[in-house]
């Protein structure tokens, strides 16, 4: 059967339901968020033995930093640790990594990691796999704009050349295609402030499975339904 479906290039995961798990077995909200760092795992090495190419994930968003003091702690050190797991992860599977968002709101040695992990991984071949970390779509808005309107004053550029492309060219997400599938856990049904302009065009679906129980045959129920939506050349057909 999956040999038969068109697997998505690019495929968007919403992270949802990690306290919500962990509470429903009487555990803190800290061990939820663990499980969901090793979900991230089986399924980026899932996706790319399907056929996905780029997989983006939402792991920490701008609003991320009201949650609770201690909660916020202990994300920042799963972080850390993931950094260098990943960095493993990612010479073993030549998995390609990138960091999406404003990295000037994370400390000093989550930001020195990035830039290890981002340039050990830049010229591996396998999946193209970009986190979003301190990151808001708007967020992401506003700082493409600034970057514009500086060209502008600068008069290095014309405010009359700005296209779609060019602001496309100014995001985090410059250089990679736009999400075929976008995927959100936990029955929530809402984008969150998660690429915000390259969801355009997306096909969403929402699964009732909270991320750490999020597995291969979720991913798979996902890209069957993907497969019943109706579109052309990557776009909604249009009447």
């Amino acid at each position: 059967m999956l040999e038969k479906m068109k697997i998505p290039n690019h495929v968007a995961i919403i992270l949802d339901g990690n306290g919500r798990w962990a509470r429903s077995r009487g555990m803190p909200r800290s061990y939820g968020h663990v499980q969901g760092a090793k979900a991230v795992e089986t399924i980026c090495e899932e996706a790319y033995k399907l056929g996905i190419q780029y997989l983006t994930v939402y792991a920490f968003s701008t609003e991320n930093w009201n949650r609770p003091e201690d909660e916020v702690e202990a994300l920042m050190k799963l972080l850390r640790n993931y950094l260098k797991t990943c960095l493993k992860t990612a010479s073993k599977n030549r998995m390609c990594v990138r960091i999406l968002g404003d990295k000037s709101g994370l400390d000093e040695d989550i930001r020195t990691r990035i830039e290890e992990l981002e340039k050990a991984t830049s010229e591996n071949d396998g999946l193209h796999f970009q986190i979003a970390l301190n990151y808001g779509g708007r967020d992401e808005i506003v700082r493409a704009v600034k970057k514009l309107a500086l060209e502008v004053k600068s008069g290095s550029r014309e405010a009359e050349s700005i296209t779609e492309e060019t602001v496309s060219e100014m995001l985090d997400t410059h250089g990679l295609p736009e999400p075929d599938l976008l995927i959100r856990t936990c029955n929530e049904q809402r984008i969150s402030n998660f690429l915000l302009w390259q969801l355009a065009y997306t096909e969403f679906y929402f699964t009732p499975a909270a991320w750490p129980d999020f597995t291969k045959e979720e991913l798979i129920k996902a890209i069957e339904a993907y497969n019943k939506r109706d579109r052309r050349y990557g776009l909604v057909k249009k009447d």
